[in-house]
Order: structure tokens, then C-alpha cells, then sequence
């Protein structure tokens, strides 16, 4: 089971698989650098041109030593961004980035690369479960995770899924054991305002409840089938003494007879 925490001061690192989950903290990391960073992803970074006499932009480059502090500012914000993405990557991701100088470019090539184009999303879809049928087995927590993990790959397709679609869709996926539940919901909530994180609080609490009855249940069982057990073995135990008792007396009156049969009688 994956224990690995993150680190504040060290990029998230995509090797190929985990893309969706590099996406989400490699956004929070750029933004903890500073606004600059960030938005050198978002609009991009060109290398300052020279001006002719007219202050027209030219094609030539500017020496950085000539660059305005304004200039600086932007490509610094520039540099940080190409850095985080270049150590947030393994071996086999970096040759695709590897011989970008721009953050923007860099990152649109990694997302074409695991997203897509648009016809490439449309056929990742078919991949996607067409059910969010919950296990038997399966806990509400494990569950939810799950949920949340089919959401999250719809939504880097482009295709957001709403709260209301959601909640229905668990709402239809529960097994039997949640049918009581699930009427109780639909009959005193309105489930086009209620959120996927209140529903799955309800489900948690009547899942505890449950498992604490079956819990107690079983141990009621138990006890009944313990004391039964003493009982029966109680019965044996009289039983067996009641036994020994009558043997004892069929001996004691044995010699008994056996006195009176060979008493004298006395003469007539």
C-alpha cells in the first residue's frame, strides 16, 4: 500500500501512469513558488526582441544583459517554471520535454501526451467503467474513493460530471443492504441540492450503525448458545451424580438382603 507523502519544497514526479494525480499537485506546486511562475504556464514566455528607432518590435534577440527588470521578472518566473516541470518528470518523460525552453511548452506537450487530442478523448471514454455498482463487500469509504477516481478521469477528459449525476448514480449503485437508506434520502432530502460529500457522510453513519448491530448481534448469539452449552452440560453433570447415587444404593441394598437372607430363623 503506497505510504509516500508529499514534499512542499520538491515537485511531484510523473512517470507515465499517474498522470492525473502528478496534474493536480504539479498546479498547487508552481502556484506555492509565486504568481509569476504560475502564470508563465498559463500565457507563456518569449525572449525579449530589440526595438528599432520607431520602438517597433524587430526579430533580433535582446542580450539578457540588456533586459528591462520587468523582463527579468518574466523570465525568471520562466525559469522557475521550466525547473519544476523538468524535476517532476523520470528518464523516459523528460525526452519529451527535454529540449523546451519555454514552461508553457513543456507542459502542453506532457498533457497531449496523456490527454490527447479530442479524438483521442473520445476514445479514451470507451475505457472509462460504464458502472459505478458498489461491492458487496465493499465499504462506503472504499467506495467513495473509487467514485471519486472515475469523476476525476472523466474531468481530465473534459467532461465534467455533476454533483446531481453523481449523487443519483450512487443513489441507483448501493446494494440492498443500503435500500432502507436510500428511501429514507430520496424522501426527506432534495438530491438536486445535495453534494456527493453530504451523501457519502449519511452512508458512512448508517454503515457504522449497521455493522454495530450485526456486531452486537453475533455476540448475543454466542452468549445464548454459551449458556445452552452450560446448561446441557450441567444436566450431564446431575445426571452422572444421580447415577453414581443409585448405583451406591442398589449396592447398599444388596448387602442388605444378603444379611437378612442369611439371619437364623428362630425354631417353631
Amino acid at each position: 500500500m503506497e505510504k509516500e507523502g508529499g514534499f512542499v519544497d520538491r515537485p511531484p514526479l510523473l512517470d507515465g501512469s499517474n498522470y492525473d494525480y502528478w496534474k493536480s499537485r504539479m498546479r498547487a506546486f508552481l502556484k506555492s513558488i509565486d504568481s509569476k511562475t504560475w502564470k508563465s504556464v498559463l500565457r507563456g514566455w518569449e525572449h525579449p526582441v530589440a526595438l528599432d528607432e520607431d520602438g517597433n518590435r524587430t526579430y533580433v534577440l535582446k542580450p539578457e544583459e540588456e533586459w528591462t527588470t520587468a523582463e527579468d521578472e518574466l523570465a525568471l518566473g520562466n525559469s522557475k517554471a521550466l525547473n519544476a516541470l523538468f524535476n517532476g518528470v523520470d528518464k523516459n518523460m523528460f525526452r519529451l520535454i527535454k529540449q523546451c525552453t519555454v514552461a508553457k511548452d513543456a507542459r502542453d506537450i506532457l498533457k497531449a501526451a496523456h490527454e490527447g487530442t479530442t479524438k483521442v478523448k473520445s476514445s479514451n471514454f470507451n475505457f472509462l467503467p460504464l458502472s459505478l455498482r458498489m461491492l458487496e463487500d465493499e465499504s462506503i469509504q472504499d467506495y467513495h474513493l473509487n467514485i471519486l477516481d472515475i469523476a476525476n478521469a472523466f474531468e481530465s477528459l473534459g467532461e465534467k460530471v455533476s454533483e446531481e449525476k453523481l449523487v443519483r448514480k450512487i443513489l441507483r449503485s448501493l446494494p440492498k443492504r443500503f435500500d432502507l437508506k436510500v428511501t429514507a434520502i430520496e424522501e426527506a432530502h432534495n438530491i438536486s441540492s445535495m453534494n456527493v460529500d453530504e451523501l457519502i457522510g449519511s452512508l458512512q453513519n448508517f454503515e457504522l450503525v449497521a455493522d454495530n448491530r450485526t456486531e452486537k448481534k453475533g455476540k448475543s448469539i454466542a452468549f445464548t448458545s454459551s449458556t445452552k452449552n452450560d446448561v446441557v452440560l450441567g444436566d450431564c453433570v446431575g445426571n452422572e451424580n444421580l447415577s453414581k447415587n443409585l448405583v451406591l444404593l442398589g449396592k447398599q441394598f444388596n448387602r442388605i438382603m444378603k444379611h437378612v437372607i442369611r439371619r437364623p430363623r428362630p425354631n417353631g
